[in-house]
C-alpha cells in the first residue's frame, strides 16, 4: 500500500477508483477506500514523519478534496453533513490525514463564510476545478498579522506558531488586522511564494503528519479586491461569517470520532487474532473472545462510541443546515444554540475517544505494546489535538445553556 500512495504522488493512477460517486453514501465508501489505503501503513509513515505529499495527492485522485465544490466546475456539490462523515473515515485510517482534510474543507469553505457573492465564485472555480488544497495561518493565540493598506494593495507581515496543512498546501488562508485599525482581513493566497516561509518546526507526539508547524509571513501582497467580503474597503457583517468557527470545531469532533474508531477496530482486530486467554483466574477459558472482561470492557466502549457518534451526527445534520441557507437568514440565537450542540459533541468524542484509546491495551494483553502494532498512535493523536482549546470550556458552555437558557457570544473558539 505505501507504494500505491507514492506512486499517486508522482501522478501515476496506481487507484482505479472507478466511476465518479453519485451520491452520499458513495462518497462516504469511497472515503472508507483511501481510509482503508491510509491505515496499512499508517504506523510506519507517521514513524517515518516525512511531509505527506503523496496522501494529499490520494485525497486529489480519489476526489475527496472537491467533495463540497460546485458541481459545475467539477466539484461533488456534497452538503456538510457528508463531508464530516467523509472526514471520519479518512480519519480512522490516519488520524492526520483526516485533520488535513477537514481543515481544507473549512478553509475551502472560508470564502463562503465572509466573501462576496463574486469572489465566492472566483475562489470555488479555482480550487475546484485545479483539484487544489487548503492550509490556514489562522492561529488565534498569537499576535495577528499587521497588513498595511498602500492604496489598491494590502501587505501581510508578521508570523504564527501554527498553520496546519502547509507545506502541502496550494492556497493558504491569511488573516491579519489592518494597522491602526481593528479591521480583520482575510484573503486567500498561493502558498508557493517567497513571502511564506515555513518553519518546519512541527515536532509534536501526535498528528505529526499535518504540517502544523509555525509560518512566516513576509510582505505577501494582496489587491483589495481579494480581501474577503470588503467592497470599497468597507465590511458588512453577518451572524453566518461567524460559523467558521463552530464548523471547524465540529471537524475536530469528527476526525476524534475517527481514530476513535480507528484504535476500536485495530484492537479488536488485536483481541481475535492474537490476545491470549488468561488461565490464572479462576473461570478458565480457551481463548481471549470468551473472557469475560474483554466482553464486557469491549462492550462497553463500543456503546459509548456508538453514543458519541449519533450525537455528533445529530450537530452536523443541524450545522449542514444553516452552512447550506441563505447568509442573511441565520440569527444570532441559532447560531449559539448550534454552537453548544457542536460543545457537547465535540466533549463527548474527546473524552470517549482518549477512554478507548487507553483501555484497548487492557484488553490487548502486553505484547500489544509493541512499537509494531501502533496502538499507541491513536491516544498519540487523540491526546494532541484535543488540547487545542480546553474541554472544560465547552462543557461550561453546555453548561450554560442548561442552566440559565443562555447561548454564548461568538469568540475565536465557540
Amino acid at each position: 500500500m505505501s507504494t500505491d500512495i507514492e506512486d499517486t504522488a508522482t501522478g501515476a493512477r496506481t487507484h482505479d477508483w472507478g466511476p465518479e460517486p453519485a451520491s452520499a453514501e458513495e462518497w462516504i465508501a469511497r472515503a472508507a477506500r483511501v481510509g482503508g489505503i491510509l491505515a496499512a501503513d499508517a504506523v510506519e509513515r507517521d514513524r517515518a514523519g516525512r511531509t505527506p505529499y503523496a496522501e494529499v495527492a490520494l485525497l486529489k485522485d480519489s476526489g475527496l478534496v472537491t467533495l463540497l465544490g460546485p458541481v459545475e466546475h467539477g466539484g461533488a456539490g456534497q452538503a456538510w453533513e457528508t463531508a464530516y462523515k467523509v472526514i471520519r473515515e479518512v480519519a480512522a485510517g490516519d488520524g492526520s490525514i483526516g485533520q488535513l482534510l477537514g481543515y481544507h474543507y473549512l478553509w475551502a469553505w472560508a470564502a463562503r463564510l465572509v466573501a462576496t457573492p463574486e469572489q465566492i465564485t472566483a475562489v470555488e472555480e479555482l480550487y475546484t476545478a485545479n483539484r487544489l488544497f487548503f492550509g490556514g495561518a489562522v492561529n488565534p493565540r498569537d499576535e495577528d498579522l499587521v497588513i498595511t493598506d498602500e492604496g489598491d494593495t494590502l501587505v501581510f507581515n508578521g508570523r504564527k506558531a501554527f498553520s496546519t496543512g502547509s507545506r502541502v498546501s496550494d492556497l493558504t488562508v491569511l488573516e491579519g488586522v489592518l494597522e491602526g485599525t481593528d479591521e480583520h482581513v482575510f484573503a486567500i493566497v498561493p502558498s508557493d511564494q517567497e513571502g511564506i516561509v515555513y518553519a518546519d518546526d512541527w515536532d509534536n507526539i501526535g498528528q505529526r503528519l499535518t504540517e502544523s508547524g509555525g509560518v512566516t509571513v513576509d510582505g505577501v501582497r494582496v489587491a483589495w479586491s481579494q480581501a474577503a467580503g470588503y467592497v470599497d474597503k468597507e465590511f458588512r457583517p453577518l451572524t453566518y461569517n461567524t460559523l467558521n468557527v463552530p464548523a471547524i470545531q465540529l471537524v475536530f469532533a469528527n476526525f476524534y470520532l475517527g481514530i476513535a474508531r480507528g484504535a476500536l477496530e485495530r484492537a479488536l482486530s488485536y483481541t481475535r487474532e492474537r490476545t491470549r486467554a488468561w488461565p490464572y483466574g479462576g473461570d478458565d477459558k480457551d481463548t481471549a473472545v470468551q473472557e469475560w472482561y474483554v466482553l464486557e470492557t469491549y462492550g462497553d466502549l463500543q456503546a459509548k462510541l456508538w453514543a458519541a457518534e449519533a450525537l455528533v451526527d445529530r450537530a452536523g445534520r443541524e450545522i449542514s443546515e444553516v452552512l447550506h441557507a441563505e447568509r442573511e437568514a441565520l440569527t444570532p440565537r441559532r447560531r449559539g444554540e448550534i454552537a453548544v450542540l457542536v460543545a457537547a459533541a465535540k466533549q463527548r468524542i474527546a473524552d470517549t475517544g482518549l477512554e478507548i484509546a487507553t483501555k484497548v491495551f487492557e484488553v490487548t494483553g502486553a505484547r500489544a505494546t509493541a512499537a509494531s502494532v501502533g496502538l499507541d498512535l491513536y491516544w498519540r493523536n487523540l491526546r494532541t489535538h484535543t488540547l487545542h482549546d480546553p474541554v472544560a470550556y465547552k462543557r461550561r458552555e453546555v453548561g450554560t445553556y442548561a442552566v440559565l437558557g443562555e447561548v454564548p457570544e461568538p469568540t475565536w473558539y465557540t
